[in-house]
C-alpha cells in the first residue's frame, strides 16, 4: 500500500485522537442513558471500514498513477504561494466531495455503494467509519480536475484524509453547536439531519467540512427540535449479516432491472434516484417529501 509520508503522520496523529474520543463518547453516552452504542453496530462499522481500506489499498497504486498522469497535463504550472495552494485545494476538494456525495445519493447505482454508510440505526463517532465499501474504485475520478489544476496527487490524497478527520468527528451523538460558524461549517446537528430517515430530512446536508455548498445548491436542511430523528434507512433490511449488509441494495437494484419492461426503463433504474419506479411501487425522496407536504397542507 502506497502511503505518502505526510499522510502517514496524519494517520499516526488521528488514530489516538479517534480512540480517545470514541471511548469518551461511549462512556458518557452510557452514563447519560443515550444508548448510542451497541456491540453489534460498532463491530459492523469496523467491518465496513476494514473492507473499504482493503479495497483502497488494492487500487491505490492505480488511481495515483492516473492522477499523476493528469498532473503532467496541468493547466496551472505553479501556484503563487503555498498558502493559496493549500487554501484553494481545501475549498475545491470540499466542493468535489459535495458533488461525489450528491451523486451517491441521487443515482441509484452509486447509492447501492453508499447505502452502507446510512444503514445504521445509531449515530455516534464510529458511524463515521461506516464506509461506502466500494467507493475507492471510483472516488479518484472526481479528483482528476484537481490534478489538472496543478494540485499534486499526494497533496490531494492528504487533503482528503485531513477533511475526513473532520467529517468523522461530526458523527457524534452529542448536540455540539458552533453558533454563527454553522453558517459556514458542517456541524453535528447538520450531519444528524443527513443521517436521518425522516421524510423531511432525506438527502440533505451533503457537505464534508463546509455547509455552504448545501446552502448554495438547495440541499440544506436545519434540524428541527420538533422532529425527533430516526436513523437508518426508510426501509431497513431484515438481514443485516456481513454479506447482505453490503449487497442488499445491489440485490434490490438487480431485481428491478431484471423485471424492467424495457432497456430504457432498466437504465432509469440504474441512473435515476433511489426509489424511482416506472409503476409507482416505490418513491424517490423528492416524491415522498411532496407527498408528505401535501398531507400536511391537507390537514
Amino acid at each position: 500500500m502506497v502511503v505518502p509520508a505526510a499522510e502517514e503522520i496524519l494517520l499516526k496523529l488521528s488514530t489516538p485522537l479517534y480512540t480517545g474520543l470514541i471511548l469518551t463518547e461511549m462512556v458518557l453516552s452510557h452514563w447519560h442513558g443515550k444508548k448510542a452504542y451497541t456491540v453489534k453496530d460498532t463491530l459492523s462499522n469496523l467491518y465496513l471500514t476494514s473492507l473499504n481500506l482493503g479495497i483502497d489499498a488494492i487500487v491505490r497504486v492505480f488511481y495515483l498513477a492516473v492522477l499523476l498522469f493528469c498532473f503532467q497535463w496541468r493547466v496551472v504550472p505553479e501556484w503563487p504561494s503555498a498558502a493559496a495552494y493549500w487554501l484553494v485545494l481545501f475549498i475545491l476538494e470540499d466542493f468535489v466531495f459535495y458533488l461525489l456525495h450528491y451523486v451517491d445519493h441521487y443515482c441509484r447505482l452509486f447509492w447501492a455503494i453508499h447505502v452502507t454508510h446510512h444503514s445504521s440505526e445509531h449515530f455516534n463517532l464510529t458511524t463515521g467509519f461506516r464506509s461506502s465499501v466500494f467507493q475507492p474504485l471510483y472516488r479518484f475520478i472526481y479528483f482528476i480536475p484537481l490534478a489538472l489544476l496543478g494540485f499534486h496527487p499526494a497533496d490531494i490524497v492528504l487533503m482528503f484524509s485531513a477533511t475526513q478527520i473532520y467529517g468523522i468527528l461530526v458523527h457524534t451523538c452529542y448536540d455540539i453547536r458552533f453558533g454563527p460558524l454553522e453558517w459556514l461549517l458542517v456541524s453535528p446537528s447538520h450531519h444528524r439531519v443527513h443521517h436521518a430517515s425522516n421524510v423531511e430530512y432525506l438527502d440533505r446536508n451533503m457537505g464534508m467540512c463546509l455547509i455552504i455548498w448545501d446552502r448554495l445548491f438547495g440541499t440544506f436542511q436545519p434540524e428541527s427540535r420538533s422532529i425527533p430523528i430516526r436513523y437508518g434507512l426508510t426501509t431497513q433490511p431484515d438481514d443485516m449479516g456481513p454479506v447482505n449488509m453490503v449487497f442488499h441494495e445491489w440485490k434490490a437494484l438487480w431485481k428491478d432491472v431484471r423485471h424492467a419492461p424495457s432497456l430504457r426503463i432498466a437504465l432509469k433504474y440504474l441512473f435515476y434516484p433511489p426509489g424511482w419506479s416506472h409503476d409507482g411501487h416505490s418513491k424517490t425522496s423528492k416524491q415522498l417529501r411532496e407527498q408528505y407536504l401535501g398531507q400536511v397542507k391537507g390537514q
